[in-house]
């Protein structure tokens, strides 16, 4: 499973005051703790207003750079911000996101021609989320094969299916795993991501239905998603749902990650300290 680290956000309230007040040890640390936890990807997303959003986005790029040796996620609902600041990633990444909204792909599909740089691809137009699974099929092969133009293949995008909220809908996961299955039956090796917490708008225990979200979501070939790799309980819910799809020969990753302390309960779970003065990142 590929781990895409979410909590650099400036939706977050603690990320947002560390933007305002370019508290760079606060963004450098959250960057280690995370990458320590098992991010295989930094998410960097401003979340500021789009007069500012350029400038924030470099500084948030150039400080997790500067702190772990891990590729950026660069999160924008505008690509023209994606495309000022993606000459500053200083290792090719993914870019979040494409959709058939507006012109997202004719902006952020040549920026990445002849680079190894993949592309998380939202199953949205300009009438917004499907409710319908066909709807989300044929979005995604409008993405491909726009991709395919610039000789993007499959195996470099990620789709997310954009689960709905299960209180709105109480077949959104159902719906979920057909599109996801439909479309890795049309491009083998395309991944399928997503974020967890959608599922969960509207109803109480979120943590509860996160996790069995992404246990079903990995046992149906969900290949990465955007998460919180600090919070254990998730993340041991991950390796166990690994496990049980049998993708953990011999439980090895999950035996391991407890053995380390990097998985079980948040209650116990260590300070990261100071971790600008580690030098193990």
């Amino acid at each position: 499973m590929i781990i895409i680290g979410e909590k650099i956000n400036g939706t977050i309230p603690s990320v947002k005051k560390a933007v305002e007040e370019r508290d760079e040890d606060f963004i450098y640390n959250l960057a280690v703790k995370q990458a320590e936890a098992g991010a295989d990807y930094i998410d960097v997303c401003a979340g500021t207003a789009p007069d500012v959003e350029v400038e924030t986005l470099k500084w948030l790029m150039d400080v997790v750079q500067d702190a772990v040796d891990k590729p950026l996620c660069i999160d924008s609902p505008n690509p023209k911000t994606i495309e000022q600041v993606f000459k500053y990633a200083r290792r090719p990444g993914i870019i979040n996101s494409v959709s058939e909204e507006g012109n997202k792909c004719e902006v952020i599909y040549p920026l990445l021609k002849g680079t190894q740089w993949q592309v998380i691809g939202l199953t949205c137009d300009n009438n917004g989320i499907p409710s319908d699974v066909q709807t989300r099929i044929d979005i995604a092969k409008i993405l491909v094969e726009k991709a395919q133009k610039y000789d993007i293949k499959p195996e470099r995008i990620h789709i997310d299916p954009l689960v709905i909220a299960l209180a709105t809908d109480n077949q959104s996961m159902r719906k979920f795993v057909e599109t996801m299955t439909r479309i890795k039956k049309m491009y083998p090796d395309i991944k399928i991501t997503s974020g967890l917490s959608n599922i969960s708008f509207g109803m109480p225990l979120r943590r509860t239905v996160n996790q069995t979200f992404l246990t079903i979501a990995v046992f149906a070939g969900m290949d990465s998603a955007i998460m919180d790799p600090c919070n254990r309980e998730m993340m041991a819910t991950l390796l166990a749902a690994e496990a049980m799809a049998g993708r953990d020969r011999f439980c090895r990753k999950f035996s391991n990650a407890y053995r380390k302390g990097l998985i079980g309960s948040n209650r116990n779970q260590p300070t990261a300290g100071d971790a600008k003065k580690a030098s193990t990142v």
